[in-house]
């Protein structure tokens, strides 16, 4: 344990700072060390942590009652896409003048939307009205559930096949007979017969 002034000659004679650590502690705690260099790898830290964390956002997909099947398809894609990012989704079916009546149909088309996406995410609850608006909110399945797929067996056929022959190296001899009685074929490298003119 040293006294504070010899802490400060020993921090000044290495060129460092008297840095205090727990303040709170009985005796306090100090430190010498490049408080500037300490600093800068702190920020550098947190700004490290920053890129690596991933917001959540909520998006919304927006639909009508009686909203064709293509455009219907279109708009789950981008859901799923939303999905996959790790975002939270909401769905919303809006009614217009008269659709009010029609609250059954808006009910319909966000179960069938549910089922759709079911695989890959969980409704956070039951649809609900607000106003003119009839609305589920969906999160994502978690990604190890989601991630794992099922790696294709081996077949015993494709297991059990013979290896292809290695082709022969380029300048290597290679003999071949024919059947048939003629002349086996010369082996050894070719040779260009071919003059120039």
């Amino acid at each position: 344990m040293l006294l504070v002034p010899d802490a400060l000659r020993l921090a000044e004679g290495d060129g460092l700072d008297l840095v205090e650590v727990a303040p709170t502690a009985s005796p306090p705690v100090c430190r010498i060390m490049d408080y500037g260099k300490y600093k800068y790898e702190q920020t550098k830290k947190q700004h490290a942590a920053k890129l690596h964390q991933r917001g959540t956002q909520l998006k919304e997909v927006k639909f009508r009652p009686f909203t064709s099947q293509h455009d219907v398809d279109y708009k789950l894609r981008h859901a799923t896409d939303f999905l996959a990012d790790g975002h939270k989704v909401k769905l919303t079916v809006m009614f217009r003048g008269r659709e009010m009546a029609h609250q059954e149909a808006g009910q319909a088309l966000l179960t069938r939307l549910l089922a759709t996406l079911a695989t890959v995410s969980t409704p956070d609850h039951t649809p609900r009205v607000e106003g003119r608006n009839m609305m589920v909110i969906i999160s994502p399945k978690t990604r190890a559930a989601a991630g794992k797929r099922k790696q294709p067996a081996k077949s015993a056929s494709s297991a059990g096949k013979a290896k292809k022959p290695a082709k022969p190296a380029a300048g290597a001899a290679t003999a071949t007979t024919t059947t048939g009685g003629s002349a086996p074929a010369e082996t050894g490298p070719s040779r260009d017969t071919t003059k120039d003119s």
